[in-house]
């Protein structure tokens, strides 16, 4: 009869502690969100949209897949108001307060720069306002939100037979997210980044305020937010170049086994007058039957002896190259095509070409997408690893990469191709290698969950690793695209001798270091020098 009473205090203790477990996993669920001191006052703002405290999980993912903070609210603006009142509310807060501001677009950042812990992300695909608007003319433009996302411009801008001149592979991400990186593709060497190709940019401050700015009003803020990873203002809208849009791409592939001559071929290209539209490349490392994956969308130049390529086991180099043309010129187009081609020291019996229309070509890679998507296969995790690499570099970090670090069947592209230096504007904020052509070396590679393979995880990031310290004790002057470093001391070598002017931008705008926590540059509160 003793043991009841002392099992019932057991039962009743356990029975406390686990209500106080619910209610504390609970306040943990909602990330403190009614809990904290910062709701009341985001509540009393004035706006035409609205703060989101409980439905906030989804602004903690990105397409990266490896990082997640939890804001403690979403905002989605309707106005460009709703921005800046926001922004200046939590400025006025001062340095005291935590909350911070991450812009989030389509989701499409890699390693959570579009997040922020305990912070407010802003949902800039809610933003509304004025449509896209189209200006023709002998120097057309088209004005769109930063929220908006680029194949919506394209279908807008088309239907005045015009449309923006650079491109990034992927349409499906917002003007904002692009700008405030570079945005480049097999374009590039010919039109600049996108960041080239803005004449005017609506911005709001870290402090809340509202700028226009161009190259002729408030320039240095213009030069700064863009490729300015978010550091400085969030876009809230954009003023873009457009040009004459084609009705048809000649897209052409081509292989080649041996490197130096791909890499001079492909600087032949980005350095003619007159050439192809589109020049991008990527490397084929241990496949098999690769022709055979092209001729359902290419067809071969000679069946016959493309039918007796063995690609197994070699690592190959693909150009790929498009040239754009409206039907009245298919018979010149046509002729130029076979004269570029005949200079070019391809494989010979590698030659497929396709002919699509340009918007098809512009959005190739939304198919791939669509695919993927069906086998549950786009939402894992993308650990990428994009570097930009001196031309006078290029071949020894393909021998070492291509030919030792790499050895196995890449899951995901690797492309690489050149860009003209003399393209980017110095004045912004993007850091490239200074000499006057480099490449774009990106690895694509999306991770197998639960895998403890070549394919899985670990073993990608163990791999960009050995490349990156690779890149590092051999001098090469290498500069990460879309940059992730955890440590001020990476990020001063990143921006070397143009520290101390990312510095200054970041305390002329930005000073309490409100916006983009997620690229971890900066701290709140904490003095930048």
């Amino acid at each position: 009869m003793r043991y009841p009473p002392v099992y019932f205090l057991k039962q009743m203790n356990t029975f406390i502690i686990k209500g106080f477990m619910i209610l504390f996993v609970s306040c943990v669920t909602i990330k403190l969100n009614l809990c904290s001191p910062n709701t009341p006052s985001l509540n009393t703002l004035p706006l035409d949209g609205h703060f989101n405290f409980h439905e906030v999980h989804h602004a903690a993912r990105d397409f990266g897949n490896r990082y997640q903070f939890l804001p403690m609210a979403v905002l989605h603006p309707k106005t460009v108001s709703d921005i800046a009142t926001t922004i200046k509310h939590i400025w006025d807060m001062g340095p005291h307060s935590e909350l911070t501001v991450a812009a989030r677009g389509h989701g499409h950042s890699l390693q959570g720069q579009a997040q922020t812990q305990r912070g407010v992300v802003i949902n800039m695909e809610s933003l509304e306002g004025p449509e896209i608007q189209v200006y023709t003319g002998s120097s057309p433009y088209v004005d769109v939100s930063g929220g908006e996302l680029w194949i919506n411009i394209l279908h807008e801008s088309l239907k005045y037979g015009l449309a923006p001149k650079s491109w990034t592979d992927y349409l499906h991400l917002t003007i904002g997210g692009t700008l405030s990186n570079a945005g480049i593709s097999g374009q590039a060497f010919r039109h600049g980044p996108q960041i080239s190709n803005v004449h005017q940019l609506e911005v709001v401050t870290g402090k809340g305020e509202v700028i226009n700015c161009s190259e002729k009003q408030n320039e240095d803020l213009f030069h700064s937010v863009l490729g300015g990873l978010g550091q400085f203002g969030i876009i809230t809208r954009a003023r873009i170049s457009l040009e004459a849009a084609p009705a048809r791409v000649k897209w052409i592939r081509v292989l080649y086994s041996d490197f130096a001559a791909f890499t001079q071929d492909q600087e032949h290209l980005i350095s003619s007058e007159n050439t192809f539209d589109y020049v991008e490349g990527f490397v084929i490392i241990n496949r098999t039957g690769l022709l055979n994956n092209w001729r359902s969308s290419f067809n071969s130049k000679d069946p016959v002896q493309a039918s007796q390529f063995k690609s197994d086991g070699r690592t190959l180099f693909c150009l790929e190259l498009a040239k754009y043309f409206n039907l009245d010129k298919t018979d010149l187009i046509n002729e130029e095509v076979e004269n570029f081609l005949s200079r070019l020291s391809y494989i010979r019996s590698t030659l497929f070409m396709s002919e699509v229309a340009y918007i098809d070509f512009l959005d190739r890679v939304h198919v791939s997408e669509i695919k993927l998507r069906s086998k549950d296969l786009w939402d894992v995790p993308h650990p990428w690893l994009n570097l930009l690499i001196p031309k006078s570099k290029i071949h020894t970090f393909a021998e070492e990469v291509f030919g030792s670090i790499l050895t196995a069947t890449s899951n995901g592209p690797i492309l690489i191709y050149p860009v003209n230096r003399s393209r980017w504007d110095n004045r912004t904020s993007v850091v490239i290698p200074e000499e006057h052509i480099f490449y774009l070396v990106a690895f694509l590679t999306s991770a197998v969950p639960s895998s403890t393979g070549t394919d899985g995880l670990e073993h990608i990031l163990t791999q960009n690793k050995r490349i990156l310290e690779f890149c590092e004790t051999a001098h090469l002057g290498v500069k990460q695209y879309l940059p992730h470093y955890t440590t001020k001391k990476e990020w001063q070598a990143h921006f070397g001798p143009r520290w101390e002017a990312f510095v200054q931008r970041k305390s002329a705008y930005d000073p309490l270091a409100i916006l983009a926590p997620g690229q971890r540059i900066f701290q709140k509160a904490i003095p930048f020098s």
